[in-house]
């Protein structure tokens, strides 16, 4: 038996107070045992946390920068003290095994932390054109709604941006993964942030979320997760004329061009495995699509079956977050989702390959579907599962036409021998973030999407101007 977790209380105004909302279990996806209790956050909740949240916000906002950055410091270096217990929590909440429990979930946010930190110091809150004093100052009051896939580093490029621009937020975690938000409450408070300036709600996102998407005194909704829901936030948003920021869904395509010698195929094949399957291939820039020219395409589906085998279920392949989400993902699993012409690779509704999946716990079975047609559900449809579509293209140019076919456009790869060529390939996807044969993570870089993958974006000197109004003074 797991040990639970219980959070009795909301942190509004700098203090803990008892929720109104009821109680809340919180299941562990890997074991299907409650390993939390929280309380939920009520109607009067909500109003108590956005009026903290703006009665705080004059003080804060000229609060100066100096000041701000070494708060955010503070913070960074108590979550880095506690990084082992934001791990094990969200071990147990999320189900990420614990080496990427660490790795993704907790020393990723500490980088973007870090970054966002320099871009604060360096940000150029004012400046001058011709007579025109243009000043950038704090919007005010920012609701940030996060999803469960990633509890800490979905919370942080949302809050630490806000909180560097001067802003004061109300903070609603997702109902599947609230505790690792409870921990990064006692990490502000320990940090000494000013009462008000960060408050937690907790409850669903049809109450607790639609009453701070309507709210008069919310300036600004930050909301990460669905598409579907993104968009009802916006029209919601609306009535108000609230700012939105919207980092929605995805279905991006790694990118093999002709050139791609034996060496760097199997390297792209590699990279696009492991970063379709991350945290169970539950991220919104899974690269859920492999391009490969259609004269490569064995030589891919062998190495893709040797690659997406070593992700053992239980130990290297976490569990998907809910027996919901699992059921959702196994409706795709059948290959006529791929069409007439797919092959199953491994995996798949027959578990091709023989891989075992553990008694307890949200599992499927990592899968690699190949010749897929680009017009299919398994390659137009998100799936947010370890599930792995390999098309074929006749060109580069026809690989770039089947990359830009998705109503989405979050993130994308490119792999080719001519660097400069792939690089010219990456400027053609329209999509958010482009890895060129392998690129690093870059916490300081802008992170957003084009078409339906969102409005607005995150990190680094970009999350901070997403928090900010413009203002020109003419003298």
């Amino acid at each position: 038996m797991s040990k639970i977790q219980r959070e009795p209380a909301l942190y509004i105004d700098g203090r803990w107070v008892s929720g109104g909302g009821g109680d809340l279990e919180v299941e562990n996806p890997a074991t299907e045992e409650v390993t939390g209790l929280i309380t939920q956050a009520s109607a009067a909740d909500v109003d108590a946390a956005v009026a903290a949240a703006r009665a705080a916000f004059p003080a804060w906002a000229a609060t100066p920068v100096a000041v701000r950055a070494a708060m955010l410091r503070r913070v960074h270096d108590v979550i880095a003290e506690r990084a082992d217990v934001f791990a094990d929590t969200v071990h147990r909440e999320q189900g990420s095994p614990p080496k990427v429990a660490r790795g993704l979930h907790v020393d990723t946010p500490l980088a973007v932390i870090d970054k966002t930190i320099d871009a604060l110091e360096s940000f150029a809150f004012r400046s001058e054109i011709g007579n025109s004093l243009i000043l950038r100052q704090p919007v005010g009051v920012v609701a940030a709604i996060t999803p469960w896939n990633l509890p800490l580093h979905q919370v942080v490029v949302k809050v630490i941006p806000a909180l560097a621009a001067g802003t004061t937020v109300v903070l609603k975690p997702a109902g599947l993964t609230p505790l690792t938000a409870f921990e990064l409450a006692r990490a502000f408070e320990a940090a000494g942030l000013p009462a008000g300036v960060f408050n937690l709600v907790t409850g669903s996102g049809r109450v607790v979320g639609d009453q701070l998407t309507r709210h008069p005194d919310v300036d600004q909704v930050s909301f990460t997760g669905s598409t579907k829901v993104g968009r009802q936030i916006a029209a919601t948003a609306a009535g108000t004329l609230k700012r939105i920021t919207l980092e929605l869904g995805g279905k991006s395509a790694s990118v093999v061009l002709a050139d791609t010698d034996d060496e760097l195929l199997a390297k792209a094949v590699k990279i696009t495995v492991g970063n379709c399957y991350l945290n169970g291939g539950q991220t919104c820039t899974a690269l859920a699509r492999l391009i490969v020219p259609v004269e490569q395409v064995e030589q891919v589906e062998r190495l893709a079956a040797e690659a997406a085998a070593k992700y053992a279920p239980g130990s290297r392949l976490g569990p998907l977050i809910s027996a919901e989400q699992r059921k959702e993902v196994e409706s795709f699993l059948d290959p006529s989702t791929g069409g007439t012409s797919t092959v199953t690779v491994l995996g798949g509704v027959d578990r091709v390959g023989g891989i075992e999946l553990p008694e307890r716990g949200h599992y499927v079975t990592p899968t690699v579907f190949s010749r897929v047609d680009p017009e299919s559900q398994l390659a137009t449809e998100e799936i947010f599962g370890p599930v792995l579509s390999i098309l074929t293209a006749g060109s580069d140019d026809e690989a770039v036409a089947l990359a830009n076919n998705s109503i989405y456009g979050l993130s994308g790869a490119v792999w080719g021998a001519d660097r400069d060529a792939a690089i010219a390939v990456a400027e053609r996807l329209q999509t958010g973030q482009v890895d060129v044969n392998g690129g690093a993570f870059n916490p300081g870089a802008p992170f957003g999407g084009y078409k339906q993958s969102g409005v607005g974006r995150e990190m680094g000197g970009y999350g901070i101007a997403d928090v900010l109004e413009i203002k020109a003074v003419q003298r």
